[in-house]
């Protein structure tokens, strides 16, 4: 699996339907994932998949420049039940069809989200192979050299893949990703409910050997005791060539409140796009917002760090990242950096 710095042929996204409906947050998730598709497609085009039940509205929210396809949809996570790609020595790309059950079948109906990424894969014109596994793609970050990281809080909870263990899961993301090394943190943020504890809300890679990661804003943090168990996991950790992991700490968790619950707005939880990065940020701003982003543009000096409001996505379970899904190049596997 190549990295997600590695350049891309285009994102994937999918339009807000099913459950967005039921929220009172479906006029304000519509105008949020307008905004970052189009602050993506400024780096390189943008494929948004939408049921046909609101495909008119997407086509009217969205610019020009991005392509809206009909497929039916249970919801509009793509990174989670949208395709995985992988790459060969050769260049070709295969479209990884993994298993999508709701996050451990929390929220039904989820068919047409498990038939999602194989239907799009023929949209590209890219094989895919269904794996018989569940593996949602916020669970997982690469470094686009064998090397993986993820929690024990989602891959091994009880609704997803039962059957196996740690080292059964070990095998099968080598088998299906490539993967030689497996990084394995503890717990997620306390906030993360839906998705128990992706990663893609604590760390990114950055580049081989170094990662971007959420750290507690303080000791009085209730998510302090496993960011911190996740940082000492990091520091201990090697990678698939042998070499330490280099964590660059990001101290910084805005909040808000929906329907008398904490929400965190991570700016982990951003995007790599050629050339870009963009960041989820709450709405209105926050007295954090300036140090955060000047973090991230350090770790990424050669990309541009676009800002997008992205409360809405938070109070809806997710972020940027959870959002998109990248197609890689063609030619540019194994990139790492």
């Amino acid at each position: 699996m190549p990295a997600e710095s590695a350049p891309h042929e285009r994102t994937l996204m999918a339009w807000p339907c099913g459950r967005w409906s039921e929220f009172s947050l479906l006029e304000q998730a519509f105008v949020n994932y307008a905004a970052v598709a189009n602050a993506i497609a400024a780096f390189e085009p943008v494929t948004m998949v939408a049921d046909p039940a609101f495909a008119a509205e997407a086509r009217a929210r969205c610019s020009e420049e991005i392509e809206v396809v009909e497929i039916p949809l249970d919801d509009a996570w793509l990174r989670d039940s949208g395709p995985i790609f992988v790459a060969g020595h050769d260049g070709a790309r295969l479209g990884i069809d993994f298993r999508f059950n709701a996050w451990g079948e929390k929220f039904a109906t989820w068919d047409a989200d498990d038939a999602v990424a194989a239907a799009v894969c023929d949209l590209l014109g890219i094989d895919s192979r269904r794996a018989p596994i569940v593996l949602e793609g916020g669970s997982i970050t690469v470094d686009g050299l064998g090397t993986l990281i993820t929690t024990e809080q989602c891959l091994l909870q009880e609704k997803r893949n039962p059957e196996l263990d740690k080292h059964g899961i070990e095998a099968a993301l080598g088998d299906w990703l490539g993967i030689t090394t497996v990084v394995w943190l503890g717990d997620g943020l306390i906030e993360d409910r839906d998705t128990d504890g992706h990663v893609d809300n604590l760390c990114a890679f950055v580049e081989p050997g170094k990662v971007i990661c959420q750290a507690a804003p303080g000791a009085d943090d209730p998510d302090y005791p496993f960011l911190s168990e996740n940082l000492s996991r990091l520091a201990e950790a090697t990678d698939s060539r042998g070499n330490p992991i280099e964590a660059i700490e990001l101290p910084f968790l805005p909040r808000d409140e929906h329907e008398g619950r904490s929400v965190a707005i991570p700016y982990t939880n951003f995007y790599l796009a050629n050339g870009g990065v963009i960041v989820p940020t709450p709405d209105g701003g926050d007295p954090t917002e300036a140090d955060a982003l000047a973090v991230i543009a350090g770790a990424y000096p050669d990309r541009e760090v676009v800002a997008v409001p992205s409360t809405t996505l938070a109070m809806g379970g997710g972020g940027i990242h959870c959002i998109t899904q990248q197609v890689p190049a063609v030619g540019d596997q194994f990139a790492g950096g």
